[in-house]
């Protein structure tokens, strides 16, 4: 592996230097799953969870931890998000929530790590919330569909 542009000359783990790149729009598109049980997902459907509304509260969590992205992971620039939209699709034939990002700034970075972080929290809040009743969710599939922006230009999952 010959870029390694986390790690300096003596092999030092260091922050990328981004000051010299361009500012453009970049935009990153991820989703993710949470298989669970169909009394699970009924229950989530019809609201009756006595947490109150899962997915309205697993959105707002998604949203808090795409903005704390760079709190997680070491390395990752804190960057300025213009927007977040989470997208909790209940797929009653699956038996699970389909949860799709979409994170945008203006900025010299991209926000693959903020789309996928609010996938993982969306769909960890879910988990959370309803651990109780079946503890044998499964989160999987969490991946980049698609990002635009910067010198690598649009990328989009086949």
């Amino acid at each position: 592996m010959t870029n390694t542009p986390h790690f300096n000359l003596a092999g030092e783990a260091h922050i990328v230097d981004i000051s010299e790149k361009s500012v453009t729009q970049r935009i990153a598109i991820t989703e993710g799953y949470i298989d669970m049980q169909g009394d699970t997902l009924k229950l989530i459907i019809d609201m009756g969870h006595k947490k109150g509304d899962v997915l309205a509260i697993a959105r707002i969590a998604g949203i808090m931890g795409c903005k704390k992205t760079a709190d997680l992971i070491p390395l990752c620039h804190p960057i300025f998000i213009t927007h977040v939209e989470i997208d909790l699709t209940p797929e009653l034939d699956n038996n699970r929530v389909r949860c799709q990002s979409t994170v945008k700034t203006i900025g010299q970075t991209g926000v693959e790590m903020e789309a996928l972080t609010a996938t993982q929290i969306a769909l960890l809040t879910i988990y959370d919330m309803c651990k109780g009743m079946d503890r044998g969710m499964v989160i999987q599939s969490v991946r980049l569909l698609e990002k635009e922006g910067g010198k690598s230009g649009h990328w989009l999952s086949v």
